[in-house]
Order: structure tokens, then sequence, then C-alpha cells
């Protein structure tokens, strides 16, 4: 254990002399692990514990998310907080692992992720493609964003967040200081733009039970396990089973505002540019339902925790690695 404060380092030695204080060594160990900085120091420790539950934001959370996302089993946008995404995440790795699928980072779920011995924060100069943009402000009204020429980021946190998975929030608190906006400065970053492409699936299956999709291979096991919103009361998920009709990379936007219940009566068809910020963001599977398919999102940080109007919603980082898993042809069960 790394020194942390000089009351938390000396609680610590005095709880570990004897076997007789081990619960409390555990308490004053998770008390102190939340208070530990979000620094690659910690984060890439991989003997650190703590507390991984509801409402916890810590260092472990964020080691525990991105060693998710490099397993395939996807927490959304890494932001070092443990919500419902993270906890299905971590059931779904579980379950493809022989484990009890609690949702609670046990210790036989520490020793499964923990085979993988990459750090988890790496350092990583910005480069001039990274800074250049251009970046457009993106406007509410969907009649002003079809008059746009594309929908690119906002800024250049927003593009590195989706780069590397992660909230700009997160990424700022990672770098107090630097400048995200200047090629050839260094930043810590989580260990994910170089995660290799996923294998080809055989089969999709769309749960609302715990909203997810998951990509099985021929012989049906787990390729990834994506987060999503997947529909409304008044779009409901169309259930039954489906199939893949092609993929759209960096589609245009059909806008049609009678296949929109909320949307303004003043509106009128419109096509929306191509681009990230685009409202099915940077992919879409198209299904053999009419009007329906899976799809990127302007807003990763709402995938899972809002309704969607009966498509089924990806953080755009998983919309288009499962665009290249899938095929035309190919079987897609929604189910409950």
């Amino acid at each position: 254990m790394k020194t942390l404060t000089l009351s938390c380092a000396v609680a610590l030695a005095l709880y570990s002399a004897t076997s007789s204080f081990a619960f409390a060594t555990a308490a004053v160990a998770e008390a102190a692990t939340a208070a530990l900085p979000l620094t690659a120091e910690y984060a890439n420790d991989a003997s650190l514990r703590g507390e991984v539950g509801p409402k916890q934001r810590n260092v472990t959370v964020l080691r525990v998310q991105i060693l998710l996302d490099r397993a395939r089993f996807f927490p959304g946008e890494v932001d070092a907080n443990f919500g419902t995404n993270t906890r299905i995440a971590i059931s779904g790795f579980q379950k493809n692992n022989g484990l009890p699928a609690s949702g609670a980072m046990d210790e036989p779920t520490w020793a499964a992720l923990n085979t993988d011995v990459e750090p988890v924060l790496v350092s990583y100069t910005l480069t001039e493609a990274d800074v250049a943009g251009p970046f457009v402000e993106i406007p509410a009204d969907m009649m002003e964003k079809a008059k746009l020429a594309a929908l690119g980021y906002r800024n250049v946190a927003e593009a590195l967040g989706e780069k590397f998975h992660t909230s700009p929030a997160l990424l700022a608190e990672l770098n107090p200081g630097k400048d995200l906006g200047r090629a050839g400065e260094e930043i810590v970053v989580p260990n994910l733009a170089s995660a290799a492409s996923l294998a080809k699936a055989a089969r999709v299956v769309v749960d609302k039970s715990d909203s997810t999709v998951t990509l099985y291979d021929a012989a049906d096991s787990v390729i990834a396990q994506f987060p999503a919103s997947t529909g409304s009361e008044h779009d409901p998920l169309p259930l039954g089973e489906w199939k893949i009709l092609g993929v759209a990379r960096n589609p245009e936007f059909k806008y049609s505002p009678k296949l929109f219940w909320a949307a303004d009566p003043a509106h009128a068809k419109a096509t929306v540019a191509a681009g990230p910020n685009n409202p099915v963001g940077v992919a879409w599977v198209a299904l053999s339902k009419p009007h329906y398919g899976v799809h990127g999102t302007p807003e990763p940080s709402k995938i899972g925790k809002t309704e969607s109007n009966g498509c089924i919603r990806l953080t755009n980082w998983n919309a288009e690695a499962m665009g290249y898993s899938v095929s035309p042809g190919l079987p897609a069960l929604l189910q409950e």
C-alpha cells in the first residue's frame, strides 16, 4: 500500500499488525482507497482494492471500468463512477467466466480481471490531428442542425473522450493544468485507443431486461456486451426475431417528424449531415424492422440511463465496433 496521508498510513499499519483486526483493516483500507487521487500510480496497481459499489467514485472503480472495457464487457463511458452500466458489465463478465453473476467485485472477479496486466492509464502525446478540428457549436433544434455542413465534435475534450471511451470531465481531472488543445502536450489517458477489432459475430441479442446488446460467435461464446438504451413507453423495443440488413458508417440522418411522437409540429422533413454529433452517431446497423436499427449517439453519458425513440442506442465507439463485427443476414433477437 502506497503512502496516502500520515493518518491513513498509520491507521493501516496499526490495524495490519495483527490478524485479530482483519475486519477493521479492510474497513480502513476501503476508506483510504476512496481518498486516493485518480492517478496512474494507483490505478495501475494490480493489488488495488477498495469499495466498488453504488454511488462510489474512486480510483478502484476507474481501474475496474478500464479492465472491463478491454475485456469487451463495456461499462459505457469511463468516468470512475459506479453506476448501473458498470454493475451490469461486471455481472456479464462474471457469468462469462463461470463466476456467480452478482455484479459485485469479489476476490474471484478481481483475480479474473487482473489477468490483464497492461497498465490501465498511460501517457499520450496530443497530435496535430487531435487538436485540428474543425470544432462546431451544435444547436439543440433539429431544423438548425440540418443547416450545418457537418456535425463534428464540439471541442478537443469531446473528441478525446470518444477516442479513449472516457468522459471529458474525467480527462480534465486526470490532467490538471494540461492544455488539451496543444499538439505536443503529454497527457494521461485510459489505455483503450489501441484495442483490437471485435471478431465476426454469428448472432445479436438485444435484452431489454438489463439494457444490453450482446454479440455471439459461431460457437455461441460472447464476443462483446454493450450497454444500451432500448426504447420507451411511447416507442417500445420491437420484440421478436429480426435480421441485420446492413451497416452505414458516418450516416446522414433522414429526419421525418411524423416518426417522433414529441417532434415540434413546426418541423419538416430534413437531412442532417454526418458526424459524431449526428443524432444516430457514427454508425447505423439497420434491422429488418422498418425504421429501426442499432446506432451511435452524441451523448454517451446517457446510454442505459435515458429512453430512446424505439431504436437501440450505443456509445459511438461501441456502435462503430459492432458495425465491423456484424454482416447482412445475421439474426438479431430483441427480447425482454
